[in-house]
């Protein structure tokens, strides 16, 4: 007992490590218990945090008032939704129904190109493990059919939830930027008054996750952008919903790009078979994920905190299994908060031996 509380006595000897623990531990405590009630505040939140960095732009290079400069930006966040809503998301729901409707043919197919190769490799491969593999696809088809159908139900019960985040997000986004610092003054009221570590750690993690959900959105667009162009140009079907796959795939490093190369690849394959069309969509598909990896994200990600691949493997892990989705999209950044926190923890001087 006496190592734990030697080992616990170093650790928060320091009145600012007991602060800055007692302020982690709300927030956690908070996103853990009630995330799910207060959802869209807390995704308000991230959004308005996203576009803070756009209004301080405005305001300091346009010498905009701060109120017309959050008019500004409201408005053209307001235009971007607008724009999903009724542009990209009608697009994507039609191709993928006609995705749906053609997936029948594209297992037909699949399971011919797959009956034919015993007989191209009669010593590598048997008729019969090749009637295995089918058997256990369908199966698993068959899981994922029942998996959607009860999603798509799930997502019809919840269409008015949908309907009042649309409501609530937009109206929350707006005072979050209008009322910045009266809200930060308001909480800056239940902190001590010195609580420099808290701060010093607040100013690390704000610099690091800016720069990367900024960036990241930025990605995000640029990728899909120009992973439509060369779909489209190509004549691939389902451009649109594979260049949004593709787009969103930067969200997980490593991992997603080779996911959603999949799907990519069958699309083609079973579109032009395995001929010179199928070459070069692929050959233009992996050097805009080149360009991606080598050009873009160091351009964009300059000033972010290096991690070892190990821990942003293990960030996607960890925070996508807490909370899914938003999990995994601030899987780095959140890492970054950890060893924001580490560094900045004080550590007391050790004893020098006489």
């Amino acid at each position: 007992m006496k190592i734990i509380s030697d080992w616990f006595q170093r650790l928060f000897n320091d009145p600012q490590a007991v602060i800055l623990t007692i302020v982690l531990a709300l927030g956690a405590s908070v996103i853990l218990v009630m995330g799910r009630d207060l959802a869209p505040v807390l995704a308000s939140m991230v959004i308005a945090y996203l576009l803070e960095g756009i209004v301080q732009l405005l305001q300091h290079r346009a010498r905009l008032p701060r109120l017309l400069a959050v008019i500004v930006v409201f408005m053209l966040f307001i235009t971007f939704v607008l724009f999903l809503l009724l542009g990209l998301l009608p697009m994507a729901s039609r191709q993928l129904t006609q995705l749906v409707q053609e997936f029948p043919s594209m297992l037909v197919k699949g399971q011919n190109l797959l009956l034919s190769l015993p007989a191209m490799y009669p010593e590598f491969i048997t008729e019969a493990q090749i009637l295995e593999v089918i058997n256990a696809a369908k199966a698993e088809i068959a899981t994922w059919g029942q998996k959607a159908l009860s999603w798509s139900l799930a997502a019809g019960m919840g269409f008015i939830t949908i309907v009042v985040y649309l409501v609530l997000v937009p109206l929350l986004v707006f005072f979050f930027l209008k009322d910045k610092t009266l809200i930060l003054g308001w909480l800056r009221g239940f902190l001590p008054h010195d609580h420099s570590l808290a701060q010093q750690v607040w100013g690390e993690v704000d610099r690091q996750m800016g720069n990367y959900v900024r960036g990241k959105f930025l990605e995000i667009l640029v990728v899909w952008v120009a992973t439509f162009v060369v779909f489209a140009a190509m004549g691939l079907q389902f451009s649109m919903l594979l260049a949004l796959m593709v787009g969103l795939s930067v969200i997980v490093p490593y991992i997603g790009a080779v996911v959603v190369t999949v799907p990519v690849a069958l699309v083609a394959f079973f579109q032009w078979g395995s001929g010179s069309e199928f070459g070069w969509l692929m050959g233009l598909y992996l050097f805009v994920q080149m360009l991606d990896g080598n050009i873009l994200v160091p351009l964009l990600f300059s000033e972010v905190v290096d991690l070892h691949p190990i821990a942003i493997i293990a960030a996607v892990l960890v925070f996508g299994g807490l909370w899914g989705f938003w999990g995994i999209f601030f899987a780095i950044p959140l890492a970054t908060v950890v060893q924001s926190i580490l560094k900045a923890w004080p550590r007391p001087a050790l004893a020098v031996a006489e």
